[in-house]
């Protein structure tokens, strides 16, 4: 009896948790209703399928308890009950195709997107996202892995007239036109991502070596949290980013900001917006700043002191710092730049050597390293 009330317990609970609990998906900010009454469908079969099987179980329990039996009696063992095989087959194959079908259904739309959706591309890698659009001619240009350098992360062909006009956006700060389908092409640099922003129920895996699509059309405007939703690495849960859904006008003007593919290689390239000094020279501190958020250096590196995958930058300046292999330095000019250059060679000690080699000019190391001299 004490298992037959355990069930009952197990299952009045189970209901009442899913109906109290606090992680429903926040609300749609897209197409895809469909996803959500097919995760709706899920329930309701899985959930009755549950308690109908539970409740079974009681009812075995209650029904063929032992009442005054002796220990030596057998209960009678009944090999096969063909009427029973045939509807549990029946059932179970119908229960199946239920749960099946809807899902299969919606994962056909979900890649197949309309013809006149604006093309995207998430480039994503330990631990950031970037952004391409095309340009005035609509179309993406080529890339290959070979052509990856410092001033060209997202590896496009200089050969391939397509990709010039390019708008590159190495941020993690992504804006959408409102009310437009959106085909979004993923592709990673180093392991496994997976771009996921929760309100519009669109995520997908980004594979190193090809590319994975899907599509969505963004129907309220705001700010949503995109994140990364495969395991990457230790800064997995800081690899976060913001979409930004807003009109096309205001999209239209983010867009045109945004430098091509030619004016990014063109030189000499500025290291990143900053604010000027006196007689108009860029301050290196700022530019170090617009760097490290853009690279997201900060993910892992805190600025105010607390601790972090790696060594927090605040104060890191004129430290002598112990490493791995027993030695010390003090953090200057020289000793910054050969770790942020080179992260693995010496590392830190508490810290593990997990940190990319950096995608980074002179001129960008040179700013990182005067914005953290800036953070006493």
């Amino acid at each position: 009896m004490v298992i037959a009330i355990t069930l009952v317990v197990i299952v009045l609970a189970s209901l009442l948790f899913h109906y109290i609990n606090p992680w429903h998906p926040p609300a749609l900010a897209s197409n895809w209703q469909q996803m959500d009454d097919t995760l709706t469908i899920t329930f309701v079969i899985t959930g009755i399928f549950f308690v109908i099987l539970n409740l079974f179980l009681v009812y075995v329990i209650w029904r063929f308890r032992r009442r005054g039996a002796k220990a030596s009696e057998q209960v009678a063992y009944q090999p096969q009950n063909h009427r029973l095989e045939r509807w549990l087959t029946i059932v179970t194959t119908v229960g199946i195709v239920a749960l099946l079908a809807p899902g299969l259904q919606v994962y056909a739309d979900y890649v197949r997107p309309p013809h006149d959706a604006l093309e995207v591309e998430v480039l994503g890698s330990q631990w950031q996202w970037r952004y391409r659009f095309p340009g005035a001619d609509g179309k993406l240009g080529g890339t290959d892995a070979r052509f990856v350098t410092a001033a060209n992360p997202f590896g496009l062909d200089p050969d391939d007239a397509q990709g010039q006009d390019d708008a590159l956006v190495e941020a993690n700060e992504l804006h959408l036109p409102l009310n437009r389908p959106v085909k979004i092409l993923l592709r990673a640099h180093d392991v496994l991502h997976d771009f996921y922003v929760p309100p519009f129920r669109a995520r997908m895996n980004m594979v190193p070596g090809m590319v994975t699509t899907y599509w969505f059309k963004p129907t309220q405007p705001g700010r949503y949290e995109a994140m990364c939703a495969q395991l990457c690495g230790v800064g997995h849960a800081a690899m976060r980013g913001v979409v930004v859904v807003e009109e096309e006008g205001a999209f239209q003007a983010w867009l045109k900001s945004k430098p091509s593919f030619a004016a990014a290689i063109a030189p000499p390239p500025p290291v990143a917006a900053a604010s000027a000094g006196e007689g108009g020279v860029a301050d290196p501190a700022a530019q170090g700043l617009a760097l490290a958020k853009a690279k997201a250096c900060v993910a892992c590196h805190s600025v105010d002191g607390a601790p972090g995958v790696g060594p927090s930058w605040k104060g890191l300046y004129g430290k002598t710092e112990a490493f791995a292999d027993g030695s010390k330095e003090a953090m200057n000019e020289t000793t910054l730049a050969r770790e942020i250059r080179d992260p693995t060679a010496k590392v830190v000690q508490g810290f593990a050597p997990i940190m990319p080699k950096s995608e980074l000019s002179e001129a960008e190391v040179t700013a990182l390293v005067a914005y953290i001299r800036a953070l006493k």
